[in-house]
């Protein structure tokens, strides 16, 4: 376990300034967990199957297709 006095905002921003997130899928967890990476600074992408409603809702959210919203086979090559 690692806590945030070991590892706080600032420094995973910095680890991981360079690298990209991918959310695979929308669903549930999916725009909690990417909402609030991006929120916090980070680089995130969504994977999710286009003509889904969970695509849409995505599109809703404010991922824009092409890029920060992909088909799940391209987002996980990002």
């Amino acid at each position: 376990v690692v806590t945030r006095e070991e590892f706080p905002l600032k420094r995973a921003l910095q680890t991981l300034k360079d690298e990209t997130i991918a959310v695979i899928g929308y669903g549930v967890q999916g725009p909690g967990q990417a909402l609030n990476l991006k929120d916090n600074g980070f680089n995130v992408i969504v994977g999710q199957r286009k003509n889904s409603k969970t695509w849409d809702k995505a599109v809703e959210d404010g991922w824009v297709p092409g890029e920060t919203l992909f088909e799940i086979e391209e987002a996980c090559e990002k």
